[in-house]
């Protein structure tokens, strides 16, 4: 009996010894997808563990598919922001709209004056309104968010302009859209330079003390913002600024360049980007993802003209002159561009057209082209259409819409630019126009550098015709710089002078 009782026991260790490899796997290929109780693992990483994962996939599928039309962004998130982003999301879901935080906060909006306590349970936030067209407004909601980070603020936007048409809720477990019965909703599109709640006006009329702090503040952050509204980024005026507990902001600014220029700012900036020019290619990531039906758009489109070429162009144009049209001098620019830089071959010449029968695959080379107009992509197709190229490859030329006549606030058209955006930024190699925030946006995303087509000057197409990006951030085009930065931009190796705007400053590495 007891040597019965011995051969038992040593089989069953044997068994869990054998059995301990596989049940390991399971759980290890088990914890890679699911979320275990009380664990705050996630069930998968998005975005090199830039995205959180507790959403329904269903309601937003570009968070989870845009990995399978784009490579692998060679830029990984530092964990410091990754860190930043899941505690950001916390203090999101803490003082949202619908909690007691929220309720509280909105209660001190009914005096002219607060003086602020020093709770543990204190909330502040920074209110986005949009403002110009679709490449400004995303440009600008994406500085308020990371100014959201820097100050541990709880940003929330202006939903009656149809954000929610365009993008899906980005934070886990509530909502980032401002209630409509917000206190100061009324009084916000009044909200100007001459404001009594402007912070510049208030420093201007000398109506700012450090011992009585306002319930709310209006920024005015415009590329015709006065001296004094730019005093919101010197290091002093942020002091007082964080004790407001609501700020509202309008922009039509990548005024990010200029966050990096406040010395405590910086700091945080380098830990949270080591590669400086990634600012706007992480946060975008994070922040926007195109709702089902634009996404759905987007999807078609790549599927039906893009996915099956062995090289990727996407050509954004823009064209600035008023009238705006087709021009004969920026479709020559546009070539010249292409062919300079190898983006594009030229056609063959008339004694090469004869094509010989052969069993070489011809590589395909898809261009997408967008614009308002629709005869620039008409001219490309054509020029393919009626010769070969030079170098054997196959042109095939698509553009998705060409509406005329920008018009911004109507819903499927800002819709229809937002999926181009994204088709753009699905590109292998991309050129965009001069001063462009619709190019700016695309090539953010896609993690591109671009070949930027240089303004034609007299009508005539420039001499050379593009020049390539130092980076892919976007260009802050008229920074709002104080007299407290003047010092701080001489010595700020990483921040030079754009490209494609003299007076715009960027973000390079």
């Amino acid at each position: 009996m007891m040597k019965l009782i011995i051969t038992i026991t040593t089989c069953l260790i044997l068994c869990s010894v054998l059995l301990l490899p596989i049940s390991n796997i399971f759980n290890r290929h088990k914890s890679d997808h699911t979320i275990t109780e009380g664990s705050n693992e996630p069930r998968m990483k998005l975005e090199g563990g830039l995205l959180a994962t507790e959403f329904d996939e269903e309601s937003c599928l570009s968070r989870y598919h845009q990995s399978s039309l784009r490579k692998s962004s060679p830029y990984k998130p530092s964990d410091y922001l990754v860190s930043k982003l899941r505690s950001y999301e916390m203090l999101h879901k803490r003082c949202g709209p619908g909690t007691d935080a929220y309720k509280r906060a909105t209660e001190q909006l009914g005096h002219n004056h607060v003086i602020r306590s020093s709770g543990n349970d204190e909330c502040r936030y920074v209110v986005w309104t949009p403002m110009f067209g679709l490449g400004n407004r995303i440009l600008s909601l994406v500085s308020d968010f990371l100014y959201a980070l820097l100050t541990d603020r709880v940003m929330l936007v202006d939903q009656r302009n149809d954000i929610s048409d365009l993008f899906c809720e980005p934070f886990p477990g509530i909502s980032w859209l401002l209630p409509l019965d917000f206190p100061l909703t009324d009084q916000i599109d009044s909200f100007n330079r001459e404001h009594s709640h402007c912070y510049g006006n208030m420093l201007k009329n000398h109506a700012i003390n450090s011992t009585t702090i306002p319930s709310h503040l209006y920024l005015d952050i415009f590329h015709t913002s006065k001296e004094h509204d730019n005093m919101f980024f010197c290091e002093k005026d942020q002091a007082f600024i964080k004790r407001v507990p609501w700020l509202v902001v309008k922009s039509n600014l990548y005024y990010v360049p200029s966050l990096w220029l406040i010395p405590s700012f910086q700091t945080k900036l380098i830990k949270l980007f080591p590669q400086k020019d990634t600012v706007f290619h992480h946060l975008s990531r994070y922040l926007l993802h195109p709702t089902n039906q634009i996404w759905g758009m987007v999807t078609r489109s790549y599927n039906a003209y893009l996915s099956r070429a062995d090289e990727r162009l996407g050509i954004q144009v823009r064209v600035f002159s008023t009238p705006a049209g087709y021009f004969q001098h920026v479709m020559d620019q546009i070539l010249s561009c292409t062919e300079r830089e190898k983006l594009l071959p030229a056609v063959a010449i008339e004694e090469e057209s004869q094509v010989s029968n052969t069993s070489t695959i011809p590589k395909l080379k898809a261009v997408m082209v967008t614009s308002l107009h629709p005869e620039y992509s008409d001219h490309l197709k054509n020029m393919f259409w009626e010769r070969p190229s030079s170098t054997g490859e196959i042109i095939e030329v698509y553009q998705p819409s060409g509406e005329r006549v920008q018009q911004t606030d109507k819903k499927l058209h800002d819709q229809k630019a937002l999926a181009e955006m994204y088709l753009l930024s699905l590109t292998d190699k991309l050129v965009t126009s001069t001063r462009s925030t619709f190019g700016y946006v695309a090539q953010g995303i896609g993690g591109i550098k671009p070949w930027i087509l240089y303004e034609p000057r007299h009508r005539k197409a420039p001499d050379p015709p593009c020049v390539r990006a130092m980076s892919m951030e976007p260009c802050s085009l008229k920074p709002p710089l104080s007299r407290c930065q003047a010092k701080t931009i001489k010595i700020t190796h990483f921040i030079r002078y754009c490209e494609d705007r003299i007076t715009g400053i960027k973000l390079v590495d």
